[in-house]
């Protein structure tokens, strides 16, 4: 089991951003069933997705979001030294869709730029490893970016994925401080002997042309990851906890992976979480992979600007992989939400 406490460090701000197309899901009763979409709309929790347009990327959205916010929080493009990207849906297989955002923003050529192929347990994964880049020292200011667009590789008949996923990008800009910050906590564990639960199975190099147009769209054994995630996330949230030497009741706001409704809830009560404090967002957004960590603190923590808060981000899925950690977020962080109107990809 991995943890990790990294001190000195701050979260200067968070943005999110999610396409402008909204697809009601009960609307879709025509393709799926009314009977069928009702059932899925009430034990997922997911009533509307947002989706991209064709041609449309997870780095167009994460752009979105990380211009907005450096302009919010008004930092130097050249005093930024790190870029990291987050996605399991790149542009290209090469080059790195993190080189192209380095182009876009406009970032010194002393920043390191490289992507990092995680999915839902993505944002704790690239908190940690931002948070101990600035510890190692040579770095001051961190852009962690999250995007996914999952309904590019939904197949339009899987009711059970294709109604479940929406798009959305993220950027969390983190620097090193000297103020009396709470250090972070870290716990990030991995078991690839479910490697095969959610995958895409052609495509890669493994196989490129795949005979069953299907294995180019994603597979899910749904009973496999719920197991997972009923067995797994629990004593992550326990031992997470016991090691920052924190309660239950030291964390003001719980932002889990937007999964499932049912799932949520279920673990909110096995583990004693007061449900107010979990961010619900799958109705309004669906589940956005790991970027839905972000997005419940954008979009479901009320106010969170006016008070300093302590915060649990918890990712688990795909790989099978699964993290949490205990981040501060300080009254002066700055939290944003757009909606990206573009139709025209940038590359």
């Amino acid at each position: 089991m991995s943890f990790s406490r990294v001190d000195g460090f701050r979260i200067a701000g968070v943005s999110t951003c999610v396409p402008i197309h909204a697809i009601d899901n009960m609307e879709c009763g025509k393709d799926y069933g009314a009977d069928e979409v009702r059932k899925v709309v009430a034990m997922a929790g997911v009533r509307y997705r947002h989706v991209v347009e064709p041609g449309i990327t997870s780095a167009d959205l994460c752009f979105e979001a990380a211009n907005q916010l450096l302009e919010r929080i008004d930092w130097a493009r050249d005093s930024i030294t790190g870029l990291i990207l987050v996605t399991q849906t790149p542009d290209y297989f090469l080059p790195s869709s993190s080189c192209m955002l380095h182009k876009w923003l406009g970032l010194s050529d002393q920043c390191a730029a490289f992507d990092v192929g995680l999915g839902c347990s993505g944002y704790p994964y690239g908190l940690y490893l931002a948070a101990t880049m600035l510890k190692a020292g040579g770095h001051q200011r961190i852009l962690m970016l999250h995007g996914e667009t999952p309904s590019r590789f939904t197949s339009p008949d899987d009711h059970a994925t294709t109604l479940l996923f929406g798009d959305a990008g993220s950027a969390t800009a983190i620097e090193v401080t000297d103020a009396a910050v709470d250090p972070g906590f870290f716990c990030l564990q991995t078991d690839g002997r479910g490697y095969d639960a959610l995958i895409l199975p052609g495509g890669g190099f493994r196989d490129r042309s795949p005979v069953n147009p299907r294995d180019l769209f994603l597979h899910m054994d749904g009973a496999g990851i719920f197991n997972f995630t009923i067995k797994r996330v629990p004593p992550l949230i326990r031992d997470t906890l016991a090691f920052a030497n924190l309660t239950v009741d030291d964390i003001d706001w719980f932002l889990f992976h937007q999964s499932n409704r049912f799932i949520m809830k279920h673990l909110a009560k096995k583990c004693g979480l007061p449900e107010q404090r979990i961010p619900f967002v799958l109705e309004r957004f669906g589940n956005s992979g790991g970027v839905s960590v972000p997005l419940a603190l954008t979009q479901g923590v009320p106010d969170v600007d006016r008070d300093t808060c302590r915060v649990m981000v918890l990712g688990y899925g795909v790989g099978l992989s699964w993290g949490a950690g205990i981040v501060q977020i300080e009254a002066g962080a700055s939290l944003m939400h757009s909606t990206y109107t573009g139709t025209v990809a940038r590359a």
